[in-house]
């Protein structure tokens, strides 16, 4: 198993799969992530080098790419600044509805749900 920025990568997955599991990283990501530092991305995590490893902790750890705590922090500011502002989308943030125009007659239940739930108590 190796550690990555806190996050165990599973050393019998590909490595262009296993970077998924970071906050932040998709495949298309991981892939030009890897093409980047020339890694072969049907290599499995376990058949990595030390060399390959330290390019690709290093490459992660440079601020390149927003992932885990920037990406989340990132994410969470940009609600506050439209809940601050008072935009539909900031009302909809906070009554937990969908607010990218998504139908709410029939679908949604799940987050109407939640939201009459907490107004009950």
């Amino acid at each position: 198993m190796i550690r990555i920025l806190g996050i165990n990568l599973l050393k019998d997955k590909k490595i262009y799969i296993a970077l998924t599991d970071i906050y932040g990283i998709g495949i298309s990501k991981s892939l030009e992530i890897l093409k980047k530092l020339n890694i072969d991305k049907d290599l499995k995590v376990l058949e990595l080098s030390k060399e390959n490893i330290s390019k690709l902790i290093d490459l992660l750890e440079s601020g390149i790419y927003k992932i885990e705590g920037d990406l989340k922090r990132f994410i969470t500011l940009n609600i506050k600044r439209l809940v601050n502002i008072n935009s539909f989308r900031g009302k909809r943030h906070i009554k937990g509805l969908p607010c990218r125009g998504q139908r709410t007659k029939t679908n949604s239940r799940t987050s109407r749900k939640i939201l009459t739930f907490k107004n009950n108590k």
